[in-house]
């Protein structure tokens, strides 16, 4: 209970202090008390049909700065607060995350100057929709669906890999994706030695095998509702790129994807059968997708 609280408080604490600097930034008050509140959710919400792009160029790194900060795993914002600096910078998912974050803006900066009016305006630009895209947020400052096919290819990436664990942002999380591959690596390494005793851990602590089992279930689930869905909502006989695109924003719940469902998009052109498949992968995003299909089961009423 202690802990949860001291949480909050980080929580509402950064959401504060983003407010009274986008508010020194010369944001209109409502503005950034919207915006703010998008921000700390994770949520993305613009209250502009351009959503952040008509802000200047300061705000924009505001809140992409801040959109990052929440994707951060919570605990270690704990860590660093009330424990070891040390402990907080060496977590290994927050370390993989911000070396994820900078190779993909390193990567789209180079892919998009060309499309750019100079070095400072391409990394604003990609760093922006990569803070946007890894946390889940959804905002947009631009129509990153007229970028080159590597950038779009690295923002679909993205709304796979998702934010840290502990955070407001969705997707697969970065520590799911670590335990995977170290995972893969020590199944290599078994049949390259098949007698050695190999550990799997993070942080200099252990997964234990019923993390690795529920994290590889998780996975299998995922990708089983991924592919169903897709299937589903190409009924409506739109592309492949927007149908795939359409499920990765929902179901990771990022917002804008790309084609007909790209930033200066949206969902209204799918059937009343597809948008429904559609809030099924938003519920199963947002609250993960074992509770909610314990909904489905028998035995769960049965308790009741």
């Amino acid at each position: 209970r202690h802990t949860a609280r001291i949480l909050y408080i980080i929580y509402f604490g950064l959401t504060l202090l983003e407010f009274i600097i986008l508010v020194m930034a010369k944001m209109p008050v409502f503005d950034a008390v919207n915006t703010s509140f998008a921000t700390a959710g994770t949520g993305g919400f613009g209250i502009k049909n351009d959503s952040i792009g008509s802000y200047s160029v300061a705000i924009q790194w505001i809140v992409t700065i801040f959109m990052i900060l929440f994707g951060v795993n919570f605990n270690a914002y704990y860590l660093l607060f009330f424990g070891s600096i040390k402990k907080a910078l060496s977590m290994e998912e927050v370390r993989v995350y911000f070396g994820i974050i900078l190779a993909a803006i390193t990567a789209i900066t180079i892919n998009i100057y060309s499309m750019c009016s100079g070095v400072w305006d391409a990394i604003t630009k990609s760093a922006f929709q990569v803070g946007s895209i890894i946390t889940t947020t959804g905002f947009s400052t631009t129509d990153f669906n007229l970028w080159p096919q590597t950038s779009k290819t690295i923002l679909v990436l993205l709304m796979f890999v998702g934010a840290c664990a502990g955070s407001t942002g969705g997707g697969i999380k970065v520590s799911r994706i670590l335990i995977l591959c170290k995972a893969a690596r020590k199944e290599f390494q078994l049949y390259l030695h098949p007698n050695a005793v190999k550990k799997i851990k993070m942080d200099q602590k252990t997964i234990t095998h019923d993390i690795l089992r529920s994290t590889n279930i998780y996975l299998t689930l995922y990708l089983l509702i991924f592919a169903v869905s897709v299937l589903l909502i190409s009924l409506d006989n739109f592309d492949m790129t927007t149908n795939f695109t359409a499920v990765t924003a929902t179901l990771n719940n990022i917002g804008p994807g790309l084609e007909i469902v790209g930033p200066m998009g949206n969902f209204s052109s799918f059937s009343y059968f597809s948008k429904c498949v559609l809030i099924f992968d938003m519920l199963a995003g947002r609250l993960e997708i074992f509770p909610l299909l314990l909904l489905f089961f028998k035995g769960t009423w049965k308790k009741f």
